[in-house]
């Protein structure tokens, strides 16, 4: 693996509204938990959510939502803790997912990440259920 493949680009994060309403919807969308992380992911063409001014997402084939409630954390410090835990953890295991996605033709794949637990982890498991969470979502698709 390249240098360049170990970051997590602005290309791979997801940040559209229109595609995190395509990921939320209705329809098409799966969902698995590994608790205190639930993935809710969904394979999309490539070519139909993508327009002329959303060049961007067109980079990359799998883009990524990380989510930690308020109702869970009420100060932002801990929050941001477990964002850059559930991120750096994606970073280290998105070839599970993306070697795949890679391999079909004109596909995009959406996952949000979302916190389910009113406790703190340390990222050693963060980074179990994360890569548990890719190498499940990389064999259903």
């Amino acid at each position: 693996m390249e240098k360049h493949e170990k970051r997590l680009r602005k290309e791979e994060r997801l940040c559209s509204k229109k595609l995190i309403e395509t990921v939320f919807g209705p329809g098409g969308s799966h969902a698995m938990t590994a608790f205190p992380l639930k993935a809710v992911y969904r394979l999309v063409d490539g070519k139909s959510t993508t327009s002329t001014l959303d060049e961007m997402t067109a980079l990359s084939n799998v883009q990524v939502l990380v989510s930690v409630p308020k109702k869970h954390f009420k100060r932002a410090v801990k929050r941001n803790r477990v964002k850059r835990q559930v991120r750096e953890a994606y970073r280290k295991h998105k070839r599970l997912v993306s070697l795949r996605v890679n391999e079909l033709s004109d596909k995009q794949l959406l996952i949000a990440f979302i916190w389910l637990s009113d406790e703190l982890s340390d990222s050693v498991m963060v980074e179990k259920r994360v890569s548990n969470l890719l190498q499940r979502i990389g064999e259903r698709i």
